[in-house]
């Protein structure tokens, strides 16, 4: 049990590194594929926090849930930035 409380205070600080860069990244992409690196990571902790509490099919279960709303978001977003770009990409070309 106490490897996988280590495992998941790792990927607790994974995502705050991962948190920084969606707090001050250079550009609308960095800032994307973090907050994507950042769902990646609560993904996998829902899976940890299921075998700590010895339920890891209701926990799999969210985590699914929850990548398919990653997934979602993340080609929402790709979707938007496609038809309408961002003003950095925009600035970069004049």
């Amino acid at each position: 049990m106490t490897f996988f409380v280590a495992v998941a205070a790792v990927i607790l600080v994974l995502s705050a590194i991962a948190f920084h860069r969606v707090a001050f990244g250079e550009t609308i992409y960095d800032r994307l594929l973090a907050s994507g690196a950042i769902g990646t990571n609560f993904i996998v902790l829902l899976a940890v926090i299921g075998f700590i509490f010895d339920r890891p099919d209701m926990f799999v279960d969210l985590a699914i849930s929850y990548a398919l709303l990653n997934f979602i978001g993340a080609v929402a977003a790709g979707k938007y930035l496609e038809r309408h770009g961002s003003d950095e990409a925009q600035e970069q070309h004049s």
